[in-house]
């Protein structure tokens, strides 16, 4: 029997401003336009909540485009769910903020592109940089904890110093360095945005070398590791994702596999977390094929991430090729290679959709 899940990532909408060329969003947002309503997310949060779950992100795309958004973090919070606003910030007016202040929210993650307004600005392919700024500001007088995002990657990893430094200085009480994962529009982009283990070993240099006081989550790229990440804790098992039509999976990227869909429109969220094909594909060791059947490390990275294995070979139940293990490992080396050339390639961004 499945254990009960700690965490629920609500992405309420994949409408976005920004165009980011690292987005991992769907390619085919065209499928997620019927968005759930404001009655489907709060029987959502119920069940969730009567599933076990104690944290509610809520994400996006832009989640402040969902104009319940006030009310979707007044019934989670009602529900006694911590919660927990991941956004790019645009839109983060203090009439809005003062909203979601006395709605209940309880914690906010803003995401910055870089410390620079013209190179932030470019890679969010919008004039977006004062608005974080702004944003911050008003997150920390409003008495909030504020996490900083930063994605990672070629273009800005260089500036790792000066990204702490300015997190630091707007307050932030945490931040994530997180490399990019290479799923909708960053896999698009993969080949421009896989920074050269030279960035990589000088960014982390400056991580260890840190003594601002904040909490630094540093993510390495899966790309330069000897063994996976494990998916999320274990394929279904710690967190739920239910996306902006309904569909529930056991991640964010998930959607990309060719699994049977499961939709809270269709069931309570407690019978797809037991019972759905989804969330059974990959749960536990039984599927695992050679070598991680017999590997000692099968119940620490679970095989790896599925949907990375499905990207690179086609196959999600292969054994993730950033294993140094996994027969199709050639696939990440040669990626690496390449990264570690002086080529600087065009990126693709993401298309604006900021209406429905």
């Amino acid at each position: 029997m499945a254990e009960p899940p700690f965490g629920l990532l609500a992405e309420l909408t994949y409408r976005c401003p920004l165009s980011c060329a690292y987005c991992s969003n769907p390619l085919n947002m065209a499928d997620y336009t019927d968005e759930l309503s404001t009655e489907e997310w709060q029987r959502v949060f119920r069940e969730a909540r009567d599933l076990g779950v104690l944290q509610c992100h809520l994400s996006g795309g832009e989640p402040l485009l969902r104009r319940d958004l006030a009310a979707l973090v007044g019934a989670a919070s009602s529900l006694g769910l911590y919660t927990n606003l991941v956004t790019s910030a645009v839109g983060l007016s203090r009439v809005t903020a003062q909203r979601l202040r006395d709605a209940g929210l309880d914690h906010v993650q803003i995401s910055i592109q870089a410390d620079q307004p013209s190179l932030s600005d470019r890679i969010a392919g919008i004039p977006s940089f004062q608005r974080k700024v702004d944003a911050m500001r008003v997150v920390k007088e409003l008495g909030w904890p504020l996490t900083v995002n930063i994605v990672l990657h070629k273009r800005n990893i260089d500036r790792v110093a000066e990204l702490l430094e300015f997190a630091a200085e707007a307050g932030a009480d945490r931040v994530e360095l997180a490399n990019t994962q290479y799923y909708g529009w960053a896999w698009q982009n993969r080949d421009a945005l896989l920074p050269s283990r030279a960035q990589l070993e000088a960014a982390e240099q400056v991580v260890r070398a840190a003594s601002y006081d904040l909490d630094v989550l540093y993510v390495v790229p899966d790309y330069y590791s000897r063994y996976p990440k494990p998916c999320m804790g274990g394929w279904a098992s710690r967190q739920l994702t239910v996306t902006p039509n309904g569909d529930v999976l056991p991640c964010p990227a998930a959607q990309s596999l060719p699994l049977p869909r499961a939709s809270v429109r269709s069931s309570s969220l407690a019978s797809l977390w037991a019972d759905s094909p989804v969330m059974n594909a990959f749960r536990g060791t039984g599927w695992m094929p050679e070598p991680c059947v017999s590997c000692d490390r099968r119940e620490v990275d679970f095989g790896g991430c599925r949907c990375q294995a499905f990207q690179l070979t086609g196959d999600a139940a292969r054994t993730d090729p950033v294993c140094h293990l996994s027969p199709d490992h050639a696939l990440v080396t040669d990626a690496v290679a390449a990264a570690n050339t002086s080529v600087d390639l065009p990126l693709v961004p993401r298309p604006h959709r900021a209406r429905s």
